[in-house]
C-alpha cells in the first residue's frame, strides 16, 4: 500500500510539474481543478497548491533549460577530436542540475501532500491504485495483441 501511495503522489506531483495554466485549449480542466474534483478538494486547499506549484514551477523551468543546454553542449563533444574532461565536467554539471531538479520536485510533492486531509490522500490512494491496475490491465492486452500478431506472422 506504500508503494501505492508513494506512486500515485509521484504522479499526482509529475502532473503538477508541468505548467499549470487556469484552463488548457478545448476548455478541459488543469491538473488542480482535475485533483480537486477527484479527492474534493476546497477553494483554499486550490489556492494553496496552484501557490506551491507557482512558486516552484520557475526555479523548476530554469533548471530544465540548463540542463538541456548541457545535454546539448555534451552532445557537441562528440567528435574525433574530443576533450574527455570537458565531458566530464559537463556530466557532473548535469548530474547537479538534475539532482536539483529531483530534490525541488519532490519538495514540491510533498509541500503539496501536506495541504491534502487524511481523507484526501486516502482517496487518491485508492484512485491511483485503480489506475495502476488498469495500466496493468491494458499492458497486458497489449502484449496479449502483440503475441498474436506474432504467431499469425509465422
Amino acid at each position: 500500500m506504500k508503494l501505492v501511495k508513494l506512486f500515485g503522489t509521484a504522479l499526482v506531483a509529475l502532473s503538477l510539474s508541468v505548467p499549470a495554466v487556469a484552463q488548457q485549449s478545448g476548455g478541459q480542466p488543469d491538473q488542480v481543478d482535475q485533483l480537486a474534483q477527484m479527492v474534493g478538494l476546497t477553494d483554499d486547499q486550490q489556492t494553496e497548491i496552484r501557490a506551491i506549484i507557482d512558486e516552484m514551477q520557475g526555479e523548476i523551468g530554469e533548471l530544465r533549460q540548463e540542463a538541456r543546454a548541457l545535454q546539448q553542449q555534451m552532445q557537441g563533444e562528440i567528435k574525433s577530436d574530443f576533450d574527455e574532461s570537458a565531458i566530464r565536467e559537463q556530466a557532473k554539471e548535469l548530474g547537479d542540475v538534475t539532482g536539483e531538479i529531483a530534490a525541488l520536485s519532490t519538495l514540491m510533492q510533498a509541500k503539496v501532500d501536506s495541504v491534502f486531509t487524511q481523507e484526501q490522500r486516502d482517496e487518491l490512494d485508492k484512485r491511483m491504485q485503480q489506475m495502476q491496475q488498469q495500466m496493468q490491465q491494458r499492458r497486458q492486452m497489449q502484449q496479449q495483441m502483440q503475441q498474436g500478431q506474432g504467431q499469425s506472422m509465422q
